[in-house]
């Protein structure tokens, strides 16, 4: 009796609030996935009937937590491994090609992708992280082995479990339009991150050791993650990394704000 591999499926999972200008060119890219499941949250405009062009499989709601939105989402993918993309995000042919192979004889886990972050056209590989852009993230899961944190409005936290994977080709993320649109980012990412350390009553540092903390920020982007590779924009993309931690903190402590 011959051996028949199983007919392992893959499901596209993105989320998206207000998407209608990026979400079509992120869906277009995802034709070699078997299933694409689309969660809307708080949405009020085309991003609806755009979605509908792509799949039927389309979930309305209003969630106030980053990690409540997409444990919804997983738990409405039905196949066996899943795709977590955002609407800024491309796939390519390639990483879809690479993630096919791997997922026919992958032990339940998940996969590592690296990321190719972009700026405009400007494409900026070196100096993302400390909570300001990824390198790497775990974007492909076998159904029930991952599970986002519910107590985080930005950035949550992950439970993964199984074997660890790591492929080569990259999503493109369409970080930024330019560095107006940076500093909006750092505007909301700031209110959401002080939102969440009064919510979860975190212990707000001293002055002294938040800006300690922020320079070490500054430093990991700009000499540990290679920054300076990207001369300005290595710098720039540094010096928001640790203005989001000084103004999140700033925020709780001096505005106290609330959602």
């Amino acid at each position: 009796m011959k051996n028949r591999k199983k007919n392992i499926k893959l499901s596209a999972l993105i989320i998206a609030h207000n998407e209608e200008k990026k979400l079509s060119s992120c869906l277009s890219k995802l034709e070699l996935v078997d299933e694409i499941v689309i969660v809307l949250d708080k949405t009020n405009d085309q991003s609806k009937s755009i979605s509908k062009k792509f799949t039927k499989n389309i979930y309305e709601g209003s969630w106030d937590l980053e990690g409540e939105r997409r444990n919804f989402g997983l738990k409405k993918c039905t196949s066996d491994w899943i795709l977590e993309i955002d609407a800024d995000e491309h796939v390519t042919k390639d990483l879809l090609i690479e993630i096919k192979k791997e997922i026919i004889t992958a032990k339940p886990g998940y996969f590592l992708i690296p990321f190719d972050n972009f700026i405009g056209n400007k494409r900026v590989r070196y100096g993302w992280g400390a909570s300001w852009g990824v390198s790497y993230a775990p974007r492909l899961s076998y159904k029930g082995y991952k599970k986002w944190n519910n107590k985080q409005r930005i950035h949550p936290s992950l439970n993964l479990k199984g074997k660890k994977g790591k492929l080569k080709n990259r999503i493109n993320h369409f970080v930024d339009d330019d560095i107006n649109d940076m500093l909006k980012r750092l505007q909301v990412y700031s209110d959401k991150k002080a939102s969440d350390i009064i919510a979860n009553k975190q212990k707000i540092p001293s002055t002294l050791i938040i800006i300690r903390k922020a320079l070490s920020r500054f430093f990991k982007c700009y000499f540990s993650r290679k920054g300076f590779r990207e001369g300005k924009w290595g710098f720039l993309i540094a010096i928001m990394a640790s203005l989001f931690l000084l103004l999140s903190y700033f925020k709780a402590s001096l505005e106290n704000k609330k959602d």
